[in-house]
């Protein structure tokens, strides 16, 4: 399955703590009235990128040599990796391409370039913009930094847990955002090395799951991607995949395919009760809990990924509430 060893995640962690300071984790009151539950909220949203990408982006750039480093870096990303590659390479001050597809969100295309990083816009797709990666990692020699499937990005995700397991030693059931599987295979190694009664959860939205429906086939699939608010959550897993989705079967305990009305009303729920404005990826975990009927008792630890909603998103769904 994979070789991942708790040792790489705690190495992970003294190699990004330039980058990366632990994010707080919020007690809510009302989703937890709201279950039964003692209900946290582990706010990874609040890194510099708006994302918890930040550490495994950090962890990968950082464990490459001088030679690699002076070629540059490139990504493809649906937007929350790609800023976070170009955040860690712009505070380096090395050579930063970020290829996305064109469904990628005018904010978050925007903020790529403010962070001085060269975007290239291929496809509809992250598989065609993957392509363009190797093309650049062929032709010039930069160093491809995968949003998922990679020992370092993993082990630099897995770092959350950590922070969970000091914040809240009590935890239950940790609820995760899931779409290539970087996150919830670091976080759910983890928590199952120290605790295997800790339950994963991974939620993710119902248009395009990929990894939901590459485990129901036994293999990586590819599924044509559909507009959804949890854009973040889109892109394949890789027909090659080497990690993620051999720890995702291995780890998770259950999948959840969370309706598009579930997402905005997770959304619009943390905006009013917690007034903090998240993306539709992380509104899936709250959206979630807000519907699920056997948390009563737990306490649950709910990832809130990231914050990189576009501006006309947020105006469009207080329109129509």
């Amino acid at each position: 399955m994979t070789s991942l060893s708790f040792r790489e995640v705690w190495e992970a962690k003294k190699r990004i703590s330039s980058f990366v300071q632990p994010t707080p984790i919020l007690y809510s009151d009302p989703l937890s009235e709201h279950t039964g539950a003692r209900v946290h909220l582990k706010l990874e949203h609040t890194h510099p990128t708006g994302s918890f990408k930040l550490r495994g982006a950090a962890n990968k750039i950082l464990s490459l040599d001088e030679k690699d480093l002076k070629k540059g870096v490139t990504t493809f990303s649906t937007g929350n990796h790609g800023i976070s590659v170009a955040y860690v390479a712009a505070e380096l001050g090395i050579p930063c391409t970020v290829c996305i597809s064109d469904r990628v969100p005018k904010a978050k295309v925007n903020r790529l370039k403010k962070l001085q990083a060269s975007v290239e816009i291929v496809g509809s797709s992250q598989d065609e913009a993957e392509a363009r990666c190797a093309e650049l990692e062929r032709d010039d020699g930069m160093t491809v930094i995968k949003p998922f499937d990679d020992r370092e990005i993993i082990a630099g995700q897995g770092t959350i847990a950590l922070e969970i397991m000091e914040q809240c030693p009590e935890v239950d059931e940790v609820i995760i955002p899931l779409s290539g599987g970087g996150l919830l295979s670091g976080i759910a190694f983890v928590m199952k090395s120290i605790e295997p009664s800790i339950r994963v959860t991974g939620v993710t939205m119902k248009k395009g799951a990929v990894m939901q429906e590459s485990l129901a086939k036994g293999k990586p699939v590819i599924l044509e991607e559909s507009d959804t608010l949890a854009d973040s959550l889109l892109g394949g897993i890789g027909t090659e995949n080497r990690y993620t989705f051999s720890m995702t079967k291995a780890y998770m305990d259950e999948g959840v395919l969370v309706e598009e009305a579930q997402i905005e009303e997770g959304l619009l729920f943390t905006l009013e009760h917690h007034k903090m404005v998240v993306e539709g990826a992380a509104a899936t975990g709250v959206g979630h809990v807000l519907h699920s009927n056997d948390l009563q008792g737990k306490n649950v630890v709910v990832v809130m990924s990231g914050n990189n909603i576009d501006h006309d998103a947020i105006t469009d769904l207080l329109a129509k509430s």
